[in-house]
């Protein structure tokens, strides 16, 4: 699809980051005045959830209470928020089945060329690729730590290791001596 509806796809993928950053700005709004004593605490539903019904319910609720002022603005809040969601999910919806539509027209008129450009390059070269640079990523990471392991291991050079063990063995027989053991 990207391939011949690059600019669609863009617009999908924008409607849909729209409607994900309402989503995440409600649960937010939820989170800060969602709680028992919170001032969206009463236009959730029995399932604890916050839709446009629940909180146009609470609005006309509170509407002419001059003490819930500030109820009212979170409540109004969260609505456009609510709408702003259910607007963007809308749109997404649409511009999908649209590109759906454009897609099935246009693989009907695909000449060979074209199919097998699109399962050769766009998909198998493509799939080969990603695997490829997987498996040299797996590898170049084995051998990362392998090499690590072995810098290590190997830290200390022999003829220094030899002459640590020479000096324990002396300082262990000089231990044997003193405690009368004699070799």
């Amino acid at each position: 699809m990207a391939r011949f509806f690059g600019d669609e796809q863009a617009a999908l993928e924008k409607f849909e980051a729209a409607a994900g950053e309402a989503g995440r700005e409600i649960e937010v709004l939820d989170e800060e005045h969602g709680g028992e004593e919170g001032l969206l605490a009463e236009a959730k539903t029995d399932k604890g959830n916050l839709t446009t019904k629940s909180v146009k319910d609470r609005l006309k609720e509170v509407n002419h209470d001059p003490g819930t002022a500030d109820e009212r603005k979170v409540l109004e809040q969260c609505l456009s928020m609510i709408e702003k969601e259910v607007e963007a999910s809308r749109a997404w919806k649409e511009a999908k089945a649209a590109l759906d539509a454009k897609t099935v027209m246009k693989y009907a008129k695909l000449t060979d060329a074209e199919a097998k450009s699109l399962v050769v390059d766009d998909k198998w070269l493509a799939r080969l690729e990603a695997d490829v640079r997987a498996e040299l990523d797996r590898v170049g990471q084995a051998l990362t730590a392998r090499v690590k392991l072995l810098t290590e291991r190997y830290a200390a050079p022999l003829p220094k290791l030899a002459a640590n063990v020479e000096a324990l063995s002396l300082k262990v027989d000089a231990h044997l001596k003193r405690m009368g053991f004699t070799a």
